[in-house]
């Protein structure tokens, strides 16, 4: 059996990782799943959400040793599927809680690609509020910042100049190609 690939989209809420995931998922051959940021906060017990959903900036210092953790059990659950043959598309936000550093020693072994999914903040700003999630703009801009750090890829994508399906086509072209970003990463680079 041939082992999964996988490809980790990276970026803020409201970047449009969701959308392409979906694409994929509709549109790649194989099977792929979609073990993200939405799917892990809804299997979260209430007193720890949002989970790995958690922002930046010590807001919750209670949750953030379990932030981790979860991190840690997703990415290992993301080992397990792609050992099994199945493909995985992760949409998440890394910043200090879990470094993508730590996610490249857990995903060795594997095929894996890191995608950058960048949005301008006025453009995060306008999808928060037509969904009614608003959020002061320092927040946003906070999380453009630190999600992208150190700022290492396979591919980045812009969700302001590109629909999801162009997206999910520049990352199809990624596959059969050899991922080096979480090699890097892994390396401490």
């Amino acid at each position: 059996m041939e082992p999964g690939q996988v490809i980790v989209l990276n970026g803020t809420p409201r970047s449009g990782k969701s959308s392409i995931a979906a694409e994929i998922q509709a549109t790649f051959d194989d099977t792929w799943v979609n073990l993200g940021v939405d799917h892990s906060i809804a299997t979260t017990p209430t007193q720890f959400r949002p989970g790995i959903g958690l922002r930046p900036g010590h807001e919750r210092p209670d949750l953030e040793p379990i932030v981790a953790a979860l991190y840690r059990a997703l990415y290992g659950s993301i080992v397990v599927h792609a050992k099994e043959g199945i493909s995985v598309v992760v949409d998440v936000g890394h910043h200090q809680y879990f470094s993508l550093g730590e996610a490249a020693r857990i995903l060795s072994g594997t095929t894996a690609w890191l995608v950058g999914v960048r949005c301008p903040v006025d453009t995060v700003m306008a999808r928060r509020q037509e969904t009614g999630m608003v959020a002061p703009r320092e927040m946003v801009e906070r999380w453009e910042r630190e999600v992208h750090r150190p700022g290492v890829y396979d591919l980045e994508v812009d969700t302001s100049v590109l629909s999801s399906q162009e997206c999910a086509e520049e990352i199809r072209g990624l596959l059969g190609g050899e991922p080096e970003a979480f090699q890097r990463l892994g390396k401490g680079q």
